[in-house]
């Protein structure tokens, strides 16, 4: 049997902080064993926002970077270039026609990102869902590994998918969302209640995973702490530590109990000291091998990925613009 096809993407902008990999890279890691594994950097999602062209296309190469230091192996998954396959916009305009003002009235998201100036933001900002759901269903993806931020929007992708099939007949499969249990929501270190955005206005809310490694630990010895002492993993009463802890255990690989033991009768300075070192080490690593990649390296992959991609992307969308007729 052929292995099962996992779908997930990530846009090159802002910074791609910790939260970012443990939430959501670090599962990519690990389904890449056993899944046929496809993963895009999404750069028609992030001009749904004003980009400088320049850094954008920096930010590109940037993104596809992390993903190889962080693991992603283009020996066993495909990565590509959103834009490199014009089937994503052109089966997200076939879905516009299926979906509905009620649906993306439903998204919260773009409440949050469009704020009071809901009326003066870019149509694509309303419609990325659409175009997400597009991404996701020319791979005739099994599994779509995300954050739970975009949970909302891989079920609008499954609606969108059931819709059209029960209106022109089976053509699109109904992917699954994985969310990781541990690491689903990573919260800002300046702000526990909130959660940590690479787009975040003060840098102390996340830490980048290009950030140097000394203030990187800087940013842990100023995380924002409960009252009390005590480090015990605790959401409603202590969510700060709880976030500080869920970091600690992730990147270390200690569960959590094992680590509230540990700085049992200790208070939050020596503990914040410790996971301080702990982040100081996991971005020397990565940044050891993201620095060892060349950004000819990652044009060639991109390529190369792009083409096997093609080849998918062409052949789902060859069959629903027959369904409807057009093809």
């Amino acid at each position: 049997m052929s292995k099962p096809t996992v779908f997930s993407g990530v846009q090159p902008s802002g910074n791609l902080h910790i939260g970012n990999y443990l939430g959501a890279i670090a599962q990519w890691v690990e389904m890449q064993e056993k899944n046929q594994c496809i993963f895009c950097v999404v750069d028609y999602h992030a001009i749904t926002v004003k980009q400088e062209p320049a850094i954008l296309a920096k930010k590109i190469i940037e993104i596809a970077k992390i993903y190889l230091a962080l693991g992603i192996d283009p020996k066993k998954s495909i990565i590509f270039q959103q834009s490199a396959i014009s089937a994503h916009t052109e089966l997200a305009w076939i879905l516009n026609c299926v979906a509905r003002i009620s649906d993306l009235n439903k998204m919260t998201q773009f409440k949050d990102k469009a704020g009071e100036k809901e009326e003066n933001v870019s149509v694509g900002l309303y419609d990325y869902p659409v175009l997400m759901a597009s991404d996701i269903l020319l791979y005739n993806t099994d599994a779509v590994p995300v954050g739970d931020d975009q949970s909302q929007h891989v079920e609008l992708c499954r609606e969108l998918a059931r819709r059209f099939n029960s209106q022109f007949g089976e053509t699109f499969r109904i992917p699954e969302l994985k969310i990781k249990k541990e690491g689903a929501r990573i919260m800002g270190l300046d702000d526990p209640a909130k959660k940590m955005s690479k787009s975040a206005t003060s840098e102390y809310n996340y830490i980048s995973l290009v950030d140097k490694p000394e203030l990187a630990a800087k940013k842990i010895m100023k995380a924002v702490t409960d009252s009390g002492s005590e480090i015990k993993y605790d959401l409603k009463n202590k969510p700060a530590i709880a976030n500080l802890l869920t970091i600690y255990s992730l990147l270390d690989n200690q569960p959590v109990e094992k680590l509230v033991d540990k700085y049992k009768g200790k208070g939050y300075g020596d503990f914040k000291k410790d996971l301080a070192e702990v982040v100081r080490k996991f971005l020397i690593d990565f940044q050891a091998k993201y620095n060892k990649i060349s950004d000819k390296e990652v044009r060639k992959i991109l390529d190369e990925g792009a083409k096997k991609a093609r080849a998918i992307a062409d052949e789902t969308l060859k069959r629903a613009k027959k369904k409807i007729g057009v093809n």
